[in-house]
């Protein structure tokens, strides 16, 4: 890297896992033997340079480290200029250092889930390809670049989900989770030309300015303007982060391989909508009904998620809802302001290590018992396979916010920062992530004791057993992650380092023993307590029972799919029946009856034409008799 700047071999990040992907895709079959290698290299490398960049990055003054690199001009249209700009900070490089060093973890430990697949070259090209995307989401030094790297993801997401294309669920997945992000991929597009309108740029220099005052042209919005703004990139944050009321391709995802569980919905792709609040923090800031709108929204979903995850027996969608909730905590941060832009991000970078670690134990766990996924077929698994149970289990508290391990940290530090926003408001939000920290603890606590303690209930020729040490140190080092990152980052100063892009936190300074936290704790407790009682004291039946009616909800999405149907769904099928009703019966029926009108009255009067002379002539007389008749009557009158 040369001594100019940082955002020298930005370029480099995305770039290299590009050429990855790009070999890989366009090498063919002759690429299979050495395929997975050199997309883990192609990723190790991007984090490399990461690595370097932030190094690099320490040694500058804190206002001194906000660098743009402009490769080209991207769009050049009159009075529309859009550059092809590339932003390195500190809300950046702490995102490329997340995707690229989970990223690559998630690499190594594909070699061994996908080492039978005989497509696992092009599996390692998609990841390769979703990689390039995300560093390009969150490089972008423009939201015009950002929504290039937003769609892209969209697009890897898509080839991903629906790796295993000849399953029908798989397929439908990867096409469910295309159409919802579109949804809300059409708030961001809307959003974006509203910002041309508005501010004839999509520059982040021109629109939140340089620094942390935000002293862009934004600061200058009106209220409703900004409102408008705000509520549009929510609308994009929902769609990619899995939140209400966009939520529903998360779970249904989970019919991809799991390392892309761990990499898109644990560590990355669900995290691009709270990095676009964040990065946008000085429009949101402009509008407090936008603001508290995203509170509202993360809220509601860290509790749907939650109560979603205690009813899944597939131990991914038991996950995958336990994501939709640690989303909701980071866009309740986020939507808090200076006081939770810290907490947003420190919990984000703590779960991508927890949540892919869980993740990819899941997928040992399913390499070990033929691909089975209902926990119910599981129990005692702690013998078999020590170093999935050890590594899950330190995830597992990390969670449920057992203390001085991730979770714990950032986690209390959200629902301290929700009850510090004062009002009836705070106390509701801070009720609602108190809430939520019990239930998880509750459906965690679950999916640990059904998988690990207990009797044995696999089914007849199972055979249980550790994976292979390409699959277990990817895990032992995110277990690392798990245990140290929470309290690294909040005790670490991760604070001073982002203040130079959200500003400086009222108040972020960690308390160890705080009245909310001690009564999270106490829920942390009882919630664990329950799931024991129920799932590790008594023996679990390898059929799920009826159940409550909020169980079976639960086990339906909150009936998530179902209102989908009934508002969007079914009156679209309505609306496209009626659109080709009409078309055939009005549209192409004015056209057939006008057609079938000339037809017909040409036919008519086609019979006239006898070829007599003596009708020709009896035509003539009348004719003449009429016209007589006419000139007799005008002179008479």
């Amino acid at each position: 890297m040369k001594a100019e700047g940082i955002q020298a071999a930005s370029w480099l990040l995305i770039a290299l896992p590009l050429a990855g992907a790009a070999i890989l895709l366009l090498g063919g079959r002759r690429t299979d033997r050495w395929g997975h290698l050199l997309g883990v290299t192609a990723s190790a490398a991007s984090f490399v340079v990461g690595v370097a960049m932030f190094a690099q990055m320490l040694g500058y003054d804190a206002e001194e480290r906000r660098r743009t690199l402009h490769l080209w001009d991207f769009i050049d249209a009159g009075v529309v200029k859009v550059g092809a700009d590339l932003l390195v900070d500190p809300l950046s490089i702490s995102f490329v250092l997340l995707i690229t060093g989970v990223g690559t973890l998630i690499h190594v430990y594909s070699i061994g889930y996908m080492a039978h697949d005989p497509d696992r070259r092009r599996f390692f090209a998609y990841l390769n390809l979703f990689v390039a995307a995300m560093l390009t989401l969150v490089l972008g030094g423009n939201y015009v670049i950002t929504f290039l790297g937003w769609e892209g993801v969209g697009l890897a997401s898509y080839l991903l989900i629906g790796f295993w294309q000849y399953k029908p669920t798989a397929a439908t997945a990867a096409k469910k989770a295309f159409v919802v992000n579109r949804v809300g991929d059409l708030g961001f597009l809307t959003a974006l030309m509203l910002m041309f309108a508005v501010f004839g740029t999509a520059g982040f220099d021109q629109i939140l300015g340089t620094g942390a005052e935000h002293v862009g042209a934004a600061a200058k919005l009106s209220s409703g303007t900004a409102t408008a703004l705000g509520l549009l990139l929510l609308l994009g944050a929902c769609g990619k982060s899995a939140q209400l009321p966009l939520q529903s391709w998360l779970l249904d995802a989970m019919e991809g391989p799991t390392p892309v569980s761990a990499l898109i919905h644990a560590a990355t792709m669900v995290t691009a909508g709270v990095y676009l609040i964040v990065r946008s923090a000085a429009i949101f800031e402009m509008s407090h009904t936008a603001q508290l709108v995203v509170t509202i929204v993360g809220a509601a979903t860290l509790l749907a998620g939650a109560v979603i995850g205690c009813g899944k027996d597939d131990i991914k969608k038991a996950l995958a809802g336990s994501t939709m909730s640690q989303i909701g905590y980071m866009h309740l941060a986020a939507g808090l302001g200076k006081t939770g832009y810290v907490f947003a991000i420190a919990h984000l970078i703590a779960h991508g290590f927890f949540k892919a670690g869980l993740f990819l134990g899941a997928g040992s766990v399913m390499h070990g018992m033929n691909d089975d996924v209902n926990m119910r077929h599981y129990g005692g698994l702690r013998k078999m396979m020590v170093l999935t149970w050890a590594t899950f289990g330190l995830g597992y508290l990390a969670i449920i916010g057992f203390p001085f391990l991730s979770g714990w940290f950032t986690k209390d530090g959200i629902i301290e920062a929700a009850f510090e926003k004062g009002g009836t408001s705070g106390s509701i939000l801070g009720a609602c992530a108190l809430i939520g920290a019990g239930i998880t603890a509750y459906y965690m606590s679950r999916v640990m004791f059904m998988t690990f303690y207990g009797e044995k209930r696999w089914e007849e020729g199972v055979h249980p057993h550790e994976s292979p040490k390409v699959m277990t140190v990817p895990l032992i080092l995110l277990s690392f992650g798990s245990v140290f990152a929470g309290g690294f980052l909040v005790l670490g100063g991760f604070a001073d380092f982002l203040a130079p892009v959200v500003g400086e936190p009222e108040h972020h300074e960690f308390k160890f023993i705080t009245v909310p936290g001690i009564a999270t704790f106490v829920l942390m407790v009882l919630g664990a307590g329950i799931a024991w009682r129920q799932y590790g004291a008594r023996p679990v039946p390898t059929t799920a029972p009826k159940g409550s009616f909020v169980t079976v909800a639960a086990r339906k999405d909150l009936y998530g799919d179902a209102l989908n149907e009934s508002l969007l769904m079914r009156p679209g099928q309505w609306l496209t029946r009626l659109a080709v009703w009409f078309d055939n019966r009005g549209v192409d029926g004015a056209v057939n009856g006008l057609a079938a009108g000339i037809g017909g009255t040409s036919g008519r009067v086609r019979r006239i034409q006898t070829g007599f002379v003596r009708s020709y002539a009896l035509s003539m007389f009348f004719g003449a008799a009429v016209i007589v008749a006419a000139l007799l009557a005008v002179n008479v009158s």
